[in-house]
């Protein structure tokens, strides 16, 4: 049985609106903004949403380098954190320890990526 369901990709940026203009454009999708301009989806009938988060301080990546690596992650909904919580303790997942909010816990793959548990 998943632990999750429906994984989306997170991009970080300096200004969420502006990006999911720019893929909105790109893909002739659909943008949505949150109030705050922190958040925005760009939305399609057919596909899974490409999320977009204003990030303090944002540093571009340097691809090829690593010097600042590709900045992105996945986001899966959860019917139960505190279930699904356990279940990614047991398969090797580390909770973060700075939790910025009550909707979603932050974990950190094995090889260190962050994702989220989204109560969905």
């Amino acid at each position: 049985m998943a632990i999750a369901k429906q994984p989306v990709v997170v991009l970080d940026a300096p200004d969420a609106g502006e990006l999911a203009e720019f893929y909105g454009k790109l893909l002739d999708w659909s943008v949505t903004v949150d109030e705050d301009g922190t958040w925005a989806e760009v939305v399609s009938n057919s596909w899974p949403p490409i999320c977009i988060q204003q990030v303090e301080d944002y540093h571009a990546p340097s691809w090829p380098s690593q010097a600042h690596p590709q900045q992105m992650h996945l986001d899966v909904m959860v019917d139960d954190l505190d279930v699904a919580e356990k279940a990614v303790l047991e398969i090797g997942a580390g909770k973060a320890p700075e939790q910025p909010g009550e909707t979603f816990r932050v974990f950190l793959d094995p090889a260190g990526h962050p994702f989220c548990l989204c109560k969905g």
